[in-house]
């Protein structure tokens, strides 16, 4: 099983699907085993690592548009929060979350989440249709083109967001996207 390898590897960083990730969070593990540092991504985080595993857990949030990670931070084990953060932008990266008429919301109102930045994609091969209706220029006036996610998301308070759902029919399974109909 993945939790003995690891431990008897020793490995001290590693990046696993969050369905994969999650099951091990369940485990008790050791408090001397070698990994530091447990970073997840390609799926929802659905709850916070519990209080005294000897790691510390990174939650990353992005598309395939956008080089797969956008969006990066820690998940305090035992937080408060029933829904772990998805975190902040990394560098040279844009995260915006807009109402319909492209207007930035306030912190705590759901909008789409629209990301850009140095990583974002240029389109899809072969489908100007798709590229012209999800890579749109920044309402800002300011040159940025941004990709519409499809993702329900909202600033915290804390000023990190919160993903909570898709505005479409969109589901992912295993981290595959699924358009239904």
């Amino acid at each position: 099983p993945l939790p003995l390898s690891m431990l008897a590897r020793a490995i001290t960083v590693s990046f696993l699907p969050t369905p994969l990730a999650e099951s091990l969070l369940a485990l008790d593990w050791p408090a001397t085993a070698a990994l530091r540092l447990l970073l997840v991504g390609g799926d929802e985080l659905h709850r916070p690592p519990r209080a005294g595993l000897p790691f510390a857990l990174i939650n990353n949030y992005g598309p395939t548009e956008a080089t797969v990670v956008s969006t990066s931070g820690r998940v305090p084990a035992g937080a408060a929060e029933a829904t772990p953060a998805i975190g902040r932008p990394i560098a040279n990266t844009r995260a915006l979350v807009l109402d319909p008429r492209w207007t930035p919301v306030p912190t705590g109102i759901p909008g789409e989440l629209y990301v850009g930045g140095d990583g974002l994609a240029r389109g899809y091969l072969g489908r100007p249709d798709l590229t012209a209706e999800r890579f749109v220029p920044s309402p800002f006036g300011d040159g940025e083109r941004l990709y519409r996610t499809g993702d329900l998301a909202r600033w915290r308070p804390g000023g990190e967001l919160e993903f909570l759902g898709r505005i479409d029919a969109q589901v992912k399974i295993r981290g595959v996207r699924i358009e239904l109909g």
